[in-house]
């Protein structure tokens, strides 16, 4: 039996995955609200705004609530991949009527520093959690002096452990089905990576922490498997994105209803890194998987404008759809009905 753990005793079994682009607080508030674990993405959110989204979030529940950021190490320039990834979509911005030129260039997503968690302090958020491992020791052990239980995600047994070894207080393990960036860290080997109920009962049986499982569960059935396999709990994201409280657009609701969401891949064409969603027109040109997009996260600042231009003419050929590989339980339902819904099939698994 493994050693009681205080996690178990303030995190709701449902967690609602946080999805920078898709979400703000209002989302994570009708899910804190319902009973469930909401959660803030403040990987795209500078120390204004995430100030601001946070005072949001309090005005709006008094309930537990997670705050996720990325820890990725900021890659050092390279001219000559940022001018072949510029060659790449050059003929896009062309027929577009864009101008190569303008192409921009930046980071787009910042990882978690100094800045942010003097922000994040004077909210002591019951959550804080982490995609691409950890921060660095300092960090962790300031988030913690107030307080705050410490997540992130594993994509392999390897890095559980490194998690459990470094600071974590929970493991989210997460699988290959999962929409969005795959929280690898400790490989970029793409063949590393397994799916959630492969990957749950491994983890389970490695660590001395609470496991809660991610990818691929928007059904009761998913969620009792999960429960079954030893999960603490249960991360969602793709069943929260046609949610009314869900910042998806049109656009990409309409693709996630639609048959195109049964064909998901992982690409790094829109930031760099690994991140799943529903195959484009962009993904098929270039192959999801092209050599030519630059480290993380410098690739989604040329990517911008063919999306901007793109989406006002009413297409999506050039926008991230991102999606776990089962978008079936995606609904036009408010997220507290979603929320209590999966909250009452964890009660009865």
């Amino acid at each position: 039996m493994k050693p009681h753990h205080r996690l178990l005793d303030i995190l709701p079994p449902i967690v609602q995955a946080p999805m920078a682009g898709v979400q703000n607080h209002r989302l994570a508030a009708s899910v804190c609200e319902a009973g469930g674990l909401g959660s803030l993405p403040a990987a795209m959110l500078g120390p204004d705004a995430l100030h601001a989204e946070l005072t949001a979030l309090k005005a709006l529940t008094d309930r537990p609530f997670n705050v996720n950021f990325f820890c990725h190490a900021p890659p050092a320039p390279d001219a000559a991949r940022q001018q072949a990834w510029h060659r790449t979509l050059e003929p896009y911005y062309r027929e577009l009527g864009l101008d190569p030129e303008t192409i921009p260039t930046g980071p787009g997503r910042v990882p978690f520093r100094a800045e942010a968690a003097h922000v994040l302090e004077a909210f002591r958020p019951a959550v804080v959690s982490f995609h691409f491992g950890l921060p660095s020791p300092e960090l962790v052990a300031r988030v913690k002096s107030w307080g705050s239980l410490v997540l992130s995600s594993a994509t392999t047994v390897a890095e559980a452990l490194w998690l459990q070894a470094h600071g974590a207080d929970a493991i989210i393990a997460q699988g290959l089905e999962a929409g969005g960036h795959r929280g690898m860290f400790l490989t970029d080997e793409l063949s590393t990576q397994v799916g959630t109920f492969a990957l749950l009962p491994q983890i389970v049986q490695a660590v001395q922490l609470p496991v809660i499982a991610a990818g691929g569960i928007s059904s009761a059935a998913g969620i009792a498997a999960a429960k079954a396999l030893g999960a603490a709990g249960v991360q969602v994201g793709t069943a929260y994105l046609c949610s009314h409280e869900a910042t998806t657009s049109a656009l990409h609701r309409s693709a996630l209803q639609s048959p195109a969401a049964q064909h998901t891949a992982l690409t790094t064409l829109f930031s760099g890194r690994p991140a799943r969603g529903i195959v484009n027109r962009l993904m098929r040109e270039l192959g999801p998987l092209n050599a030519a997009a630059p480290a993380f996260p410098l690739a989604t600042a040329a990517i911008a404008p063919l999306r901007a231009a793109a989406e006002a003419a009413g297409s999506s050929d050039f926008t991230p759809l991102w999606s776990g590989q089962n978008a079936s339980g995606c609904r036009d339902l408010p997220a507290a009905d979603i929320t209590r819904e999966f909250l009452q099939a964890w009660v009865s698994a």
